[in-house]
């Protein structure tokens, strides 16, 4: 799993439809996630700062997590079938740990009012992910492509057998 960070809500041009992107530490990977108009403005109210004069869906969640004395542990998107995204809250209560099921949309709502991560599965990343540096991953192509041309078998069974010493 790889922890992303929201790095903000875009328009999609031809549906204005919101968009949450979500980016990775290196900032080489970018997520998109369309949502609903609701929990854009949920969370750009978290984004930019604003409380609302009464608790709106997601700050009652909140409230009862506070209330019930619950603690999102972080949550994940763990899967994408047929443009579907899917999410679960990983919630503990003293010993009891739960896992809730959850569009990731309101799941981002709830982990930005707790200050909690928000990580998704690899596959996810590699199937839905946007490259954000092209340069920085052709670098890495490039890196990697000159190891593998300079290093050779013995390297390979020297490394190997130092790294396990009782099977030599």
């Amino acid at each position: 799993m790889i922890e992303m960070h929201v790095a903000g809500i875009a328009l999609d041009a031809i549906t204005r439809s919101p968009i949450i992107l979500l980016k990775d530490d290196s900032e080489r990977r970018a997520l998109p996630i369309y949502i609903a108009q609701d929990q854009a403005r949920s969370i750009m109210n978290v984004l930019d700062q604003k409380v609302p004069p009464r608790p709106l869906t997601h700050d009652l969640f909140i409230s009862l997590f506070d209330v019930w004395d619950l603690t999102l542990e972080k949550v994940i998107i763990h899967a994408l079938e047929d443009h579907t995204f899917y999410a679960v809250l990983c919630t503990r209560q003293g010993a009891l740990a739960q896992e809730i099921d959850c569009r990731p949309s309101d799941a981002i709502a709830i982990a930005l009012r707790l200050d909690s991560p928000i990580w998704v599965v690899e596959e996810v990343i590699s199937e839905a992910s946007i490259p954000v540096d092209r340069d920085a991953d052709e670098e890495e192509r490039r890196a990697f492509r000159e190891f593998v041309d300079q290093i050779s078998p013995e390297d390979i069974i020297r490394h190997s057998q130092s790294a396990n010493p009782e099977e030599s």
